[in-house]
């Protein structure tokens, strides 16, 4: 269902509120520049830091504006079960695609707990499921025995993952253990070409917010197998893709943005603040290696 170049966008603020202006545009510009799907209100879209009503906006803006051009799938993850199901529901009426689902955050389930989660969440909303395992965030790491047992248990609702577990010998795992429809998507950005190579489909990617025609070029040539341009076009986006996290996430993306649009800015919500002065020169030297400034 889902391929290429995936941005997780930010979620644009000013003076303390969400930016809808700027949200729309800047959807159309990645859009625009080849992106292939768009996930509102994931960790980079300062998720955890929405009320219900603004994650609910933030979703529904993102499918209207999109309005059809590519998918779109919602962040819907929770470290509570039934706020996750609230989210999927409303996700499900607004047009979503799919919903992406981060392990339960703080709680650390156990296994049982995690197959207990995502099997409530599939039993009582069919939209279709992306897993989200980013152990390092979450402190739940989603094992791959898990994954291959609730794929194969709810082929219809569990569709993919987004794996930022950075163990590359899980793509193998998934692959061999379920059916080929099982989408793989890289939830880093710099492990992407081998990720790819070991048979993923694309990336939900940070650093498509700044580089979405960069990013969407690279995930061509990957499933080109054209590993010549492939490998051209990582090593230019390569430094980008670790400043984007030179300091805590996603400051950086939002400073990035700030310098490429000027309609954007690099606000946060707190418990967050801006990026440091020395985050900001390593953004700015990544920036111009990828050509963008």
């Amino acid at each position: 269902m889902f391929s290429g170049s995936i941005p997780a966008l930010v979620t644009p603020f000013r003076d303390g509120t969400f930016d809808e202006g700027a949200f729309r545009r800047l959807v159309d510009w990645q859009i625009d520049n080849g992106s292939s799907a768009l996930v509102p209100c994931g960790t980079t879209g300062e998720a955890s830091t929405l009320s219900n009503a603004e994650h609910h906006r933030v979703v529904e803006v993102c499918i209207e504006q999109a309005a059809g051009r590519v998918p779109v799938i919602a962040g819907c993850g929770s470290n509570d079960t039934k706020n996750a199901l609230l989210h999927m529901h409303f996700s499900k009426k607004a047009g979503a695609a799919a919903a992406l689902c981060v392990a339960p955050y703080y709680n650390r389930p156990s296994q049982a707990g995690l197959i207990a989660h995502f099997s409530h969440l599939a039993e009582n909303c069919d939209l279709p499921i992306v897993l989200y395992n980013v152990p390092a965030r979450t402190v739940t790491d989603i094992a791959p025995e898990t994954t291959i047992a609730l794929a194969n248990r709810y082929p219809d609702n569990i569709i993919a993952i987004k794996d930022a577990s950075e163990d590359l010998s899980r793509v193998a795992d998934h692959r061999m253990g379920i059916g080929k429809e099982f989408c793989q998507l890289s939830g880093n950005d710099e492990l992407a070409l081998p990720f790819n190579a070991a048979g993923g489909k694309g990336c939900i990617s940070v650093t498509a917010n700044v580089a979405p025609a960069l990013c969407a070029e690279f995930q061509q040539a990957c499933a080109d197998n054209d590993l010549v341009k492939a490998r051209q076009l990582n090593d230019r986006l390569y430094p980008l893709h670790y400043a984007m996290f030179e300091d805590s996430s996603p400051a950086p993306v939002k400073y990035a943005l700030s310098r490429v649009h000027g309609w954007l800015t690099d606000e946060v919500r707190l418990p967050l603040c801006a990026c440091s002065p020395e985050a900001r020169k390593a953004v700015d030297a990544a920036l111009e290696h990828a050509g963008l400034v």
